[in-house]
């Protein structure tokens, strides 16, 4: 079993990033078998497909990596790594785009969300984005990759690519690549904003008040939730209580997946009570489970040369994997590789 995820470098990473991908990505790490393998990295050649600003980008890496060895990722367990520091990525997915198929890509709604009405405007890298996903798990002969309802017709497009490359030039009895599984990560909590329960968290929401940030203190995180956008009425005793409730939900949500609990399990212990009550124990929980991993990501935020260093390693790790199957693809096309 071999697991590959990847992330797009931001900044500002919040409270929905680690409940959401970060944490799955610590206990996959955690539960890891014999034989069985981890690799992350972060996304910096997908980024480049939109706008972006090089030394933002630059900056967000390296945060990205700080938050994630602060929120449990260990690089002597799992390979972690940038994009940009293994070409393999690029190379294959040139070669992929000549399996690839337009008609396949034109079929991706996330192109068409990110697009929107320009698509003349848009970047050829946004259209051909999901090759280069494909060639991000396929490169690693990734068997299982964790998705959420989003990406779900990308890891599809991956193992279209996959299969087609293989009938066109490979045998069945010695495929090139490995068609990736699926993985639902285990309560993947779905956090909104503090300040419109029907928005998601962001970091892009002009508020600093609508997300709980990893970098903020046990104050900050205190007054965030007491202000967090409530109604009048007491928590009900059950889930089913929480309809046309959005901001209810979400508090009692983040609790519940902080906690391990359902939502039901959490109505169970709060029911009956107001957000009086509720949103100083929700505070509790937030700043205990926040607080070490603020401070471990402060620490390594000062430390830029040891988080290149972490990022180097994890490269030299990813390069080595993934050189068979690079040398295996051109050879299935008839190229000749220098």
């Amino acid at each position: 079993m071999r697991v590959v995820s990847g992330i797009q470098p931001t900044g500002n990473l919040h409270l929905g990033n680690y409940l959401g991908a970060i944490r799955n990505w610590v206990r996959m790490q955690d539960n890891l078998g014999e034989g069985e393998q981890c690799l992350f990295f972060l996304a910096d050649l997908h980024a480049i497909s939109m706008p972006h600003d090089p030394a933002e980008l630059r900056r967000a890496t390296l945060e990205m990596a700080a938050a994630l060895v602060a929120c449990g990722i260990d690089p002597a367990r799992s390979v972690l790594f940038n994009q940009a520091q293994v070409h393999a990525h690029a190379e294959l997915q040139w070669l992929l785009n000549g399996t690839a198929r337009m008609g396949w890509l034109n079929r991706m709604t996330q192109f068409k969300d990110k697009s929107g009405k320009n698509r003349e405007g848009a970047s050829v890298a946004l259209f051909t984005y999901p090759v280069l996903q494909a060639a991000d798990v396929l490169l690693y002969q990734a068997t299982h990759v964790p998705v959420g309802e989003d990406q779900k017709q990308h890891l599809e497009l991956a193992r279209d690519i996959a299969q087609k490359f293989n009938n066109d030039f490979a045998t069945e009895d010695a495929p090139v690549f490995t068609l990736p599984e699926p993985i639902s990560p285990p309560q993947a909590a779905r956090i909104m904003s503090l300040r419109d329960g029907s928005k998601k968290m962001s970091k892009s929401d002009p508020s600093e008040m609508s997300r709980i940030e990893l970098a903020d203190d046990p104050d900050t995180v205190m007054k965030k939730i007491k202000k967090a956008k409530t109604d009048p009425e007491p928590l009900p005793s059950e889930e089913k209580g929480l309809e046309d409730r959005p901001e209810a939900l979400n508090l009692v949500t983040i609790y519940a997946a902080l906690t391990d609990k359902s939502v039901d399990d959490v109505l169970a212990d709060f029911g009956g009570e107001g957000f009086g009550k509720f949103k100083p124990a929700l505070g509790e929980v937030l700043v205990e489970t926040l607080r070490p991993i603020s401070e471990r990501f402060t620490g390594l935020l000062e430390d830029r040369e040891a988080l290149d260093a972490i990022l180097a390693r994890g490269a030299a790790q990813a390069r080595q994997i993934a050189v068979p199957t690079l040398d295996a693809t051109y050879k299935a096309l008839g190229l000749v590789r220098g």
